[in-house]
């Protein structure tokens, strides 16, 4: 037998270290060649770590979260035939693969016992002792001991649902006690008859909650959860563009009465043989159009060479939610397409971002951005820039309201812009212009097929 050390890959494009976001496999668990052991993440997709190898896991490198380093130990597999560790070398490995393990032994909260165990030969920590003394003396005082630790009584969570036989219940029930405040000293937590006579003796002498005030369970549950992987990269890239971007948000409303009536009629004439569409494609056309005009919007600002670099492609950055969190895909070269080709290619690409698939090359190169919270995009936003680009599109909630036409109030159908603009690179008044300019387009739907 021998030991295979699988290392952190170079993934490219001068990334030097990874975040480590999920494991698939244990210690101990059989592997199979190309095997997906991993997932981590660069800052622009998640890749995943196949094994090159058929064995055993021995050893873990990281734990979830951790950032590591490329060329660093991934995981270390138990394989038929010598490995790629040298023969001297197995003992060790194997010893740092137990000790890796040694610790807590993880039972049942309320179990009779908990044990700290350690199955480490003494041969083996004798050998590591020798080879690495610093880390050899505090494992070999964990794995010299056996600790017994008694369980702690079983306590009922607050808002738990009451464990209690009918009679138990239908006993309360006749004396007026609420159960959910009743200790129970039953298996799992469960009420029985002297718990219920013991809660009514207290009662008697004064020491029962007062029922009469507290007829909820407090909750004082709290939960830690670490920010890593996608919401890590979120938290870093927006702490970045509000830290380095001075935004400046105009908010404009738009009638898109007309818009609406033209999608629905396109939609009836051609939802079965091309697609139905929705609000998007239409804006994507808008924006298109209007960065003609202001092409100081469809750029990216390096602040640290200060060069703006202006694009004649149209790379929409569409941000889109995500059960793991925010992702950019980007609809590549949009002034190519029509309003269905547009449609598809949005679909698409919001389908493989929510599903884990989008490419790292879909994930990056963006121009500009659009945003939207769809039913819930509110009155008004203040979206934040995606770095390094210096504009980005909000849509907000469309409502029906009523308005002023020609002297008569009548119903239309409104919505507001709220876009974001880098102070630095695009003067106000320009991004103002430049919001004017979409809602013409949006509000004359006509236009936006005129070259």
């Amino acid at each position: 037998m021998g030991i295979q050390i699988i290392k952190m890959p170079d993934i490219g494009e001068g990334i030097a270290e990874v975040e480590l976001v999920a494991w698939y496999v244990k210690v101990g668990d059989l592997v199979a060649e190309d095997q997906i052991l991993a997932d981590v993440m660069t800052d622009k997709a998640t890749v995943e770590i196949p094994s090159s190898v058929a064995g055993t896991v021995l050893a873990l490198g990281g734990a979830v979260g951790q950032v590591m380093a490329v060329g660093s130990e991934v995981i270390r597999i138990e394989v038929e035939g010598a490995g790629n560790v040298k023969e001297g070398s197995v003992a060790l490995a194997t010893a740092a693969a137990s000790l890796n393990t040694l610790g807590s032994v993880s039972t049942p909260e309320h179990s009779p016992v908990r044990a700290e165990v350690s199955s480490v030969r003494p041969e083996l920590v004798e050998g590591l002792r020798q080879a690495q003394p610093e880390r050899a003396l505090p494992i070999a005082k964990a794995a010299s001991k056996i600790t017994l630790v008694p369980a702690a009584p079983h306590a009922r969570q607050s808002g738990d649902k009451p464990i209690a036989s009918p009679a138990v219940r239908r006993s309360a029930w006749e004396q007026g006690i609420e159960l959910q405040f009743v200790p129970g000293s039953g298996a799992a937590g469960r009420i029985t008859h002297d718990d219920l006579a013991a809660y009514a003796a207290r009662a008697q002498q004064g020491q029962a909650p007062e029922q009469a005030v507290q007829r909820y369970a407090q909750r004082n549950t709290e939960e830690a959860i670490p920010v890593i992987g996608l919401r890590r990269k979120i938290a870093q890239k927006m702490q970045e563009a509000k830290r380095r971007i001075p935004h400046f948000t105009y908010v404009e409303e738009v009638d898109v009465t007309e818009l609406e009536a033209l999608r629905a009629r396109l939609n009836a004439t051609f939802g079965k043989t091309r697609g139905r569409l929705t609000l998007l494609p239409f804006l994507v056309r808008a924006v298109v159009l209007a960065v003609r005009e202001f092409p100081q919007v469809n750029a990216r600002y390096d602040d640290e060479a200060a060069v703006v670099t202006r694009y004649a492609a149209v790379h929409l950055g569409m941000a889109t939610q995500t059960e793991a969190g925010l992702m950019v895909p980007v609809l590549r070269h949009a002034e190519t397409l029509d309003l269905w080709a547009s449609a598809a290619e949005v679909l698409r690409l919001s389908e493989a971002a929510r599903s884990g698939k989008a490419e790292r090359e879909e994930l990056s190169g963006s121009t500009i951005t659009i945003t939207s919270l769809g039913a819930l995009g509110g009155i008004v936003s203040t979206p934040v820039i995606n770095h390094p680009e210096v504009a980005i599109v909000g849509i907000n909630r469309m409502v029906e309201r009523p308005m002023i036409r020609g002297g008569a109030v009548v119903a239309r159908q409104m919505m507001n812009l709220s876009s974001s603009f880098d102070h630095r690179v695009v003067d106000g008044q320009h991004a103002a212009e430049f919001v004017q300019l979409l809602r013409g387009y949006l509000e004359c739907p006509a236009t936006l097929f005129v070259e």
